[in-house]
């Protein structure tokens, strides 16, 4: 309870931190609100072909007459979905090697670390777009698990490190006395530790998995039958809504991938201000 009590006291000192929450909070609630507010399928058709934002619909229509702020509010919810998916599929993965790892030692911690090392040398990228071209339908789902899959060693080099230093404290032998498996004081003693970090370690996975995913869609690569906001610039892409000056169907996509990374680096940026007493000197005044 006073670990909790004072973090809510330098959170709310964080003038970064009240930013950064106030601009995830109403992406969340466009995002998920959104959705059940709107009154029609993102894929009807409520317009004409293109149709200038007006009244109504109040973002324009599409090159298929659909609503552009309707198909915004499914993207981006489908964005942060796929986000989400492969943020904890890579803390959960970097947890597991990194604290076998670090616990272990020895044998074990050159052998996880020495396959972690060598992932970290392959481009992610390039194993997306294989994986990707390999998967014939991608759906949400799929999408989180393979960046989820393929972005977890940083995590568990870190998770590692730390896991590493708590293994000598008095707390982890005192558990050892008591006859704890390795598995008990990895769950009980090692964990609850490294909590802090693991909430930076989701909110960094997943602003980064959005905007892979992004990239991934402008390629031709992301999720079929899925509507997220790389998929709208993708389509904006193909459509030419530069050179036809249909802005409407880029540049709120945009704004709101921006504001999605943003927003999410701006609170990971935030939490390690807090959770680092090397940096809460500042946590007032930083912006």
């Amino acid at each position: 309870m006073l670990m909790r009590a004072r973090f809510l006291r330098t959170a709310l000192r964080s003038s970064r931190f009240n930013t950064s929450l106030v601009l995830v909070v109403v992406v969340l609630g466009f995002a998920i609100l959104g959705p059940l507010l709107t009154g029609h399928d993102p894929n009807a058709v409520v317009g004409g072909v293109n149709s200038s934002p007006a009244a109504h619909p109040p973002l324009g229509t599409d090159n298929f007459g659909r609503d552009e702020l309707t198909l915004l509010m499914y993207g981006t919810r489908n964005s942060l979905e796929i986000g989400a998916i492969a943020g904890l599929v890579a803390v959960l993965i970097g947890v597991l090697v990194g604290t076998v790892a670090g616990f272990y030692a020895g044998v074990v911690e050159e052998a996880l670390m020495g396959v972690t090392n060598v992932l970290i040398t392959i481009p992610a990228i390039v194993v997306l777009i294989l994986l990707s071209i390999a998967l014939g339908s991608r759906s949400a789902v799929t999408m989180g698990l393979i960046i989820g899959v393929t972005s977890w060693p940083w995590t568990a080099r870190a998770v590692a490190a730390q896991t590493s230093s708590l293994r000598t404290r008095e707390h982890i032998d005192i558990a050892r006395l008591s006859g704890s498996s390795g598995f008990g004081i990895i769950v009980r003693d090692v964990i609850p530790y490294i909590l802090s970090y693991l909430g930076m370690a989701f909110t960094l996975q997943l602003a980064t998995a959005v905007l892979t995913e992004a990239a991934l869609s402008l390629l031709g690569l992301g999720p079929t039958n899925t509507i997220s906001l790389g998929i709208l610039l993708q389509w904006s892409l193909l459509w030419e809504a530069v050179r036809q000056g249909v802005w409407w169907t880029f540049i709120p996509p945009t704004f709101f991938l921006s504001v999605v990374s943003f927003g999410l680096l701006l609170l990971n940026s935030s939490l390690d201000e807090i959770y680092n007493p090397r940096l809460q000197g500042g946590a007032g005044n930083c912006a």
